[in-house]
């Protein structure tokens, strides 16, 4: 079984940052990609970053330029550094894991971007 651990969300005012990260453990699978992903309330889930194990990464229009997503495939971790948030950044964020036949998602981690 495979488990995704998020941390590094909380209350942020605009124009600050937070970091994002997220771990996977237990058993081991083949990797194919790692993104973020997130729900405000009334709305779908919606892709954030993506990147591949082999560098490709992509970005939603809404955040190009303002977040920044890495990996560190040795330690199955992925990270996810946003800057001048907004108010409409508010949201549930989740870290997605795609392996070749499965694809895992974290718990959720709350981001409150508010003055």
């Amino acid at each position: 079984q495979v488990q995704l651990v998020e941390s590094g969300g909380g209350l942020v005012q605009p124009g600050g940052s937070l970091r994002l990260s997220c771990a996977a453990s237990g058993s081991r699978f083949s990797i194919v990609a790692m993104g973020w992903y997130r729900q405000a309330p009334g709305k779908q889930r919606e892709l954030v970053a993506r990147t591949t194990r082999s560098g490709f990464t992509n970005y939603a229009d809404y955040v190009k330029g303002r977040f920044t997503i890495s990996r560190d495939n040795a330690k199955n971790t992925v990270y996810l550094q946003m800057d001048s948030l907004k108010p409409e950044d508010s949201a549930v964020y989740y870290c997605n894991f795609e392996g070749v036949v499965s694809n895992h998602w974290g718990q959720g981690t709350q981001v409150t971007v508010s003055s």
